[in-house]
C-alpha cells in the first residue's frame, strides 16, 4: 500500500519540482500569451479553457489571501493584482471578437448568459448592473480608499520602526542577524502597502473597462447584426445572452480580486488565519449571541412575520451561546495569566534595571552577597530584615558621620556556602562571614559567668568568642550574662563596623560635591570663596578622607570649609589640612570620647618619648634625643598597648593623647595594630571640661 501511494506521489512531487525550478519560464510565457490574447483570435474552446482558468485563479487567490496570518506574506499581490487585471482584459478583447464576429463566444459564455437572463433580458440586465455596482461604488472604491490610508501610516511609521531596531540593536536585545531580518520585514510592508496604494487603481481600472466593453458588446452587436438582416428582437435577444454572460464571466473573478485585495489590506497581522480568527472573535461574547437569539425570537412573534426563519435562527444562536459561554471565563483566566507574567516581567525588569550589556560594565560602589539560606532574611513583614537594618543603618550614618551612604545591593551568590555572606566595596570583597538562621549568637564580652550549650564560634563583626544557641536558650544565655543577638543583626552589624572601618574609601568626588552643595545653602561665602577659585572637589576628598579615616565625623562642613579656606593659601597639604581641620573640630572629639562628666581619659606619653618621636619626624632637634628603630617602634607599640588595656578594664573609653607635632606619626603608628585606639592631640582636647590622665607610657630602656 506504501508502495502505491509513493508510486502516486512521485509524479506530483516531481511536476512540484518542475514547476519550482522553471518558475521564471513559465511566467514569461505567460505574459507573453496574455499579450498574445490581445490581438490575436481565439477559438471558442480555447475561450473556454482560459475563462474557467480565470475563475479558478481567482478563487485560489481569493482563498490564499483568506487564510494568511498577515498582509505582507502576500507580497506579490500587486504583481498579481496587475496580471489578472491584464488576463482579463485579453479575454474581453478575444470574447468580443467572437461575439461581433460570429455570435458564438464558447459554452461558458452562452450558460451564464441564459441562466442569468432566462426568459427576461430586462431582468439579467438588471441583475448584471447591479454587481457592476458592487464592484465599482462599493468593494473597489473601499478598497482603494483603504489602500491610500495603509500605505500612508505605513510609510509614516516606517522611520520610528527602524529606529527602534536600531535601539534593540545598540541595546543588545537582538543580534546583526535578526535586525536585518527585522529592517527587511519592515521595508517589505512598507514596499507591500505602497505597491497596493498603485495596485488598486488596476481594480478600479478593469471595472470601468468593463463595463465600457458591455455597452460596446450589446451596442455594437445589435448593430452588426441588424445590418446584416437579422431581426431587431432576435438580435437584440441573442447579444444580450451574450453580452450579459461575457459581462457575467469578467466581473465574477473580478469580484472575487478585488473581494481578496480588500481582505487583504484590511487585515491585521495574526497568528492564525482570518476565519479562525473571525469565528473565535465573534464566539468569545456569548453574552451578545444570548441577546440577539432573543431578539430574533421576539422578531417573530410580530404579527404578520414569519415565525419559522426567525425561530430557526433564535435556535441556532441558543446553540451557539450553549458552545460558547464559557468563553468568557476562559478570556478571563488568559488575561490574569498574562497579567501575572507582566507583573513576573515587571518584577524581574526592577531586579535587573541595567542594561544587560552596560550592567556588565557597572561595579556597585557597595554589595552584600548571600547564600541562598540567607535569602528569607533579605525581607521580613515584621521590619527586622536586612533591608530595614541597612535603612536604619544609613540613617545613623548620616547622623553620625554627616556622610549619606550609597545603597547598598543585596544579590544571592550560588558560590557561597549556603550560610555565608561576604561584603564588597567596589566590586572587591573585603570581608566574609558565616550566620546561622534560626539561631542566636550568644557573645561573651568577658563578664559571662558560666557555659553555654551551642556550636563554638567567632563574633565576625568583633572577634569574640561566641556560641550559636537555640532560641529557646536565649533567656538561660542572657542571664549567664551573655549578649544575645539574632542572626541578621549579627550580620547588619558586620556589615557596619566593614563600612565604617572603609568609609574613607567609599567617598568619591559625586558624594563631596553633594556635601558642598548642601554647605552652600547654609554658608554661601565660604563656599563660593573656596571652590573652585582655591581648592577643586578632589582636593576636598583628600582632606575628608583623611577625617573618615580617622572617624572624624564631617557633618560640620562649613566650619570644615572656613578652615580649608583659611589656610589653602599657605598650604595644600593634605595631611596639614587635615591636622588644621581637627583642631577646628576639637569639640566634637571631646563629645566623641568625654564621659558623661565630659571628662576626656586619656593615656599620654613620656616628654622624652614625644622628644624622640619629634626627632624622628623632623620637628624637634635630633641631637637631644636618641634615634627611633623598629625595634623601638615595636616596644612602644606594645607599652602603648599594655596602659591603654589597663587603662579601659573599668570600661572608660581611652585615648592616647601626644603633643600635635607628632600626633599623625604616632596615629599611622597605633592605627596599624591598635585600629579601635583614637589618637588626639592637646590642641584638640582644649575644649574638654577636664583631661584625666590613666597612665602614663614610660621607656625605662
Amino acid at each position: 500500500m506504501a508502495t502505491m501511494n509513493d508510486n502516486h506521489a512521485a509524479p506530483t512531487q516531481r511536476f512540484g519540482e518542475f514547476l519550482a525550478k522553471y518558475a521564471d519560464w513559465i511566467m514569461g510565457v505567460g505574459v507573453m500569451g496574455l499579450l498574445v490574447t490581445l490581438i490575436t483570435p481565439v477559438s471558442p474552446h480555447l475561450l473556454d479553457i482560459l475563462l474557467a482558468t480565470n475563475i479558478t485563479i481567482s478563487m485560489l487567490l481569493l482563498m490564499v489571501t483568506l487564510n494568511a496570518r498577515a498582509a505582507h506574506e502576500v507580497s506579490t499581490f500587486p504583481s498579481i493584482l496587475l496580471f489578472a487585471t491584464l488576463f482579463r482584459l485579453g479575454l474581453n478583447v478575444a470574447s468580443t471578437r467572437l461575439i461581433l464576429s460570429g455570435g458564438k463566444a464558447g459554452s461558458i459564455i452562452t450558460t451564464f448568459g441564459e441562466y442569468v437572463v432566462g426568459d427576461n433580458i430586462t431582468v439579467g440586465l438588471v441583475v448584471f448592473l447591479i454587481l457592476i455596482i458592487i464592484q465599482f461604488v462599493v468593494i473597489t472604491k473601499g478598497s482603494t480608499r483603504i489602500s491610500e490610508v495603509a500605505a500612508r501610516f505605513v510609510l509614516d511609521a516606517m522611520p520610528g520602526k527602524q529606529m527602534a531596531i536600531d535601539a534593540d540593536l545598540n541595546g543588545g536585545l537582538i543580534d546583526a542577524s535578526e535586525a536585518k531580518a527585522r529592517r527587511i520585514s519592515v521595508a517589505t510592508e512598507a514596499e507591500f502597502y505602497g505597491a497596493m496604494d498603485g495596485a488598486s487603481k488596476f481594480v478600479r481600472g478593469d471595472a470601468v473597462a468593463g463595463l465600457i466593453i458591455t455597452a460596446l458588446n450589446l451596442v455594437g452587436g445589435i448593430t452588426i447584426a441588424s445590418l446584416a438582416g437579422m431581426d431587431m428582437s432576435t438580435a437584440a435577444e441573442t447579444y444580450s445572452k451574450l453580452t450579459i454572460g461575457d459581462g457575467l464571466v469578467s466581473q465574477i473573478p473580478a469580484l472575487f480580486v478585488s473581494t481578496a485585495a480588500a481582505v487583504l489590506i484590511t487585515k491585521n497581522s495574526s497568528t492564525e488565519s482570518l476565519g479562525t480568527n473571525l469565528m473565535g472573535q465573534m464566539g468569545s461574547r456569548p453574552k451578545a449571541t444570548l441577546i440577539a437569539a432573543g431578539m430574533m425570537f421576539l422578531v417573530g412573534l410580530l404579527p404578520g412575520m414569519p415565525r419559522l426563519p426567525f425561530f430557526i435562527l433564535a435556535t441556532v444562536l441558543m446553540i451557539v451561546w450553549n458552545a460558547t459561554r464559557g468563553a468568557e471565563t476562559a478570556e478571563e483566566t488568559a488575561e490574569r495569566v498574562a497579567t501575572e507574567r507582566a507583573e513576573a516581567e515587571a518584577a524581574a525588569e526592577r531586579t535587573n534595571t541595567e542594561d544587560p550589556i552596560e550592567g556588565l560594565l557597572h561595579v556597585d560602589r557597595v554589595s552584600l552577597e548571600i547564600g541562598y539560606r540567607l535569602i528569607p532574611l533579605v525581607k521580613d513583614e515584621n521590619g527586622a530584615g536586612i533591608l530595614d537594618h541597612i535603612a536604619q543603618l544609613r540613617r545613623r550614618f548620616a547622623l553620625n558621620d554627616g556622610l549619606v551612604l550609597p545603597p547598598v545591593r543585596i544579590k544571592d551568590n550560588i558560590r557561597l556556602a549556603p550560610n555565608a555572606y561576604r561584603v564588597l566595596i567596589g566590586g572587591q570583597e573585603v570581608t566574609r562571614g558565616t550566620i546561622e538562621p534560626g539561631r542566636f549568637l550568644a557573645m561573651d564580652s568577658g563578664t559571662a559567668s558560666g557555659r553555654v550549650e551551642g556550636e563554638e564560634t567567632t563574633d565576625p563583626a568583633f572577634g569574640l568568642p561566641a556560641w550559636w544557641i537555640q532560641s529557646g536558650l536565649r533567656d538561660e544565655a542572657e542571664l549567664l550574662g551573655y549578649t544575645v543577638i539574632d542572626p541578621t543583626s549579627v550580620l547588619v552589624t558586620h556589615l557596619s563596623e566593614t563600612l565604617r572601618g572603609n568609609i574613607a574609601d567609599i567617598l568619591n568626588r559625586d558624594d563631596v560635591k553633594e556635601l558642598v552643595e548642601s554647605a552652600k545653602k547654609i554658608a554661601p561665602a565660604v563656599v563660593e570663596e573656596l571652590v573652585p577659585d582655591k581648592m577643586g572637589f578632589g582636593e576636598i576628598q583628600k582632606v575628608l578622607r583623611n577625617l573618615l579615616r580617622e572617624s572624624v565625623p564631617v557633618r560640620n562642613m562649613p566650619a570644615i570649609l572656613e578652615v580649608l579656606a583659611d589656610n589653602v593659601h599657605r598650604t595644600k597639604d593634605a595631611e596639614t589640612l587635615t591636622e588644621l581641620v581637627r583642631q577646628r573640630l576639637g569639640r566634637a572629639l571631646c563629645e566623641m570620647y568625654a564621659d558623661k562628666e565630659g571628662r576626656v581619659h586619656a593615656v599620654t606619653l613620656d616628654p622624652e618619648i614625644e622628644g624622640r618621636l619629634a626627632s624622628a619626624v623632623g620637628t624637634g632637634v635630633e641631637t637631644e634625643h636618641g634615634s627611633v628603630g623598629p625595634a623601638y617602634l615595636q616596644q612602644l607599640m606594645e607599652r602603648i598597648g599594655d596602659s591603654i588595656s589597663q587603662a579601659t578594664q573599668g570600661g572608660k573609653d581611652v585615648v592616647l593623647l601626644v603633643r600635635s607635632n607628632v600626633r599623625r606619626f604616632l596615629n599611622e603608628l597605633v592605627r596599624a595594630s591598635l585600629p579601635k585606639v583614637a589618637v588626639l592631640s592637646y590642641n584638640e582636647v582644649v575644649p574638654a571640661r577636664a583631661v584625666e590622665t590613666a597612665a602614663v607610657v614610660k621607656m625605662e630602656n
